[in-house]
C-alpha cells in the first residue's frame, strides 16, 4: 500500500540521505513531496520550499536537525499525519512529547532501513 510521505529537508545532492530516501520511497510506490529551504527536483519529485497544503499524509521523515524543527511544529501537527519518522541525528524528545499528544506517532528510525526490511 502506497503511504504519502513529506520528506523534509529534501535535498537534490545524491549524497543526501533525504535523496537517497525520496528515490527509495519512490522505488517503493510511494507518492512522495519533498519540502526544504531551495526549489529542486529529485526525479519526478518537486522540491518545495512552502509547505504544502496537501491532506493525507501518511509519513513525514524529517531530515532536518533538532534546532530547524520547530518551525514545522505547528504544520505538521496540523496535517495529522499517522507517525513522523525521526531519521538518525534528527532526534527531538521535545518534538515527539507534542506528536505524541497530538495522537501522532513519533518513530526513531531510519527509512531507508524500514524501506530496505519492508516495515516502512
Amino acid at each position: 500500500m502506497s503511504k504519502r510521505t513529506l520528506v523534509i529537508g529534501a535535498s537534490e545532492n545524491p549524497a543526501r540521505y533525504s535523496n537517497k530516501a525520496i528515490l527509495a520511497l519512490r522505488r517503493n510506490n510511494h507518492e512522495v513531496l519533498g519540502l526544504a529551504k531551495r526549489k529542486g527536483l529529485v526525479e519526478d519529485v518537486a522540491i518545495q520550499t512552502n509547505f504544502p497544503e496537501q491532506e493525507n499524509i501518511h509519513t513525514v521523515t524529517l531530515y532536518v536537525g533538532p534546532q530547524h524543527q520547530s518551525e514545522y511544529y505547528a504544520d505538521i501537527i496540523r496535517m495529522k499525519p499517522q507517525r513522523v519518522i525521526f531519521n538518525p541525528g534528527t532526534e527531538n524528545p521535545e518534538f515527539a512529547e507534542k506528536l505524541e499528544v497530538n495522537n501522532i506517532d513519533a518513530e526513531e528510525a531510519c527509512t531507508l532501513v524500514l524501506l530496505s526490511i519492508g516495515n516502512y
